[in-house]
């Protein structure tokens, strides 16, 4: 996407600073803008008519959401809540529709691009559901965060257990339990803070 592009595209964007559980829009809501996360986290999810919620996706920093809907619909397809502190860029649907009109296909080029990342994404995450335990999908978490660390390594989670959960496709009570059980192979949990004493004991589960 060439300057003169990115200028267009920033000039039709407001800020917004969110704070842990804001509400960014629900499913069923006018589609009115699409989100790029700048700092912080936040989760896409769906809910039953039960009340039973279902994560779709946690945007960290750099991921956007509701850019989907700029070649198309009018409507979010799914609730949009702040996951923490966030500080997030605000780009009027309608504007940038108006912009890409005329920008030889860079935006949707940008567009493809993004929502190809998701897709690989989701597809990755419907296969570890599929083919991986929680105790599994746990501790793979664990060494993609410590890759390049010997052990005895730790690292601190930027998020919220309750939202580690939601990006894994657990339940919160599930993902103690997986926690209780890696605990034997040397895995400990003191609030954010995940230290591993045994490396290989972690890939062989």
């Amino acid at each position: 996407m060439d300057m003169a592009t990115m200028n267009r595209l920033m000039e039709c964007a407001t800020f917004a600073n969110c704070y842990p559980r804001d509400v960014v829009f629900c499913e069923g809501d006018r589609a009115t803008h699409f989100y790029s996360v700048l700092s912080g986290y936040v989760r896409l999810y769906r809910q039953s008519s039960e009340g039973r919620e279902a994560d779709i996706r946690v945007c960290g920093p750099g991921d956007s959401f509701g850019d989907e809907l700029i070649f198309g619909g009018d409507t979010y397809e799914y609730h949009a809540q702040a996951a923490d502190k966030a500080m997030l860029a605000r780009y009027d649907l309608n504007k940038v529709r108006s912009i890409a009109e005329n920008d030889n296909g860079m935006i949707a080029r940008a567009i493809a691009s993004s929502l190809s990342g998701q897709l690989e994404e989701t597809m990755e995450c419907i296969a570890n559901d599929r083919l991986n335990t929680a105790v599994q999908r746990v501790a793979n978490f664990i060494l993609e965060n410590c890759e390049g660390q010997d052990a005895p390594a730790s690292f601190r989670l930027s998020f919220q257990k309750s939202l580690l959960a939601g990006k894994l496709g657990l339940a919160p009570e599930a993902l103690s339990r997986a926690f209780a059980s890696l605990k034997e192979l040397g895995v400990n949990v003191h609030g954010r803070i995940i230290e591993i004493e045994d490396m290989d004991a972690l890939r062989r589960v």
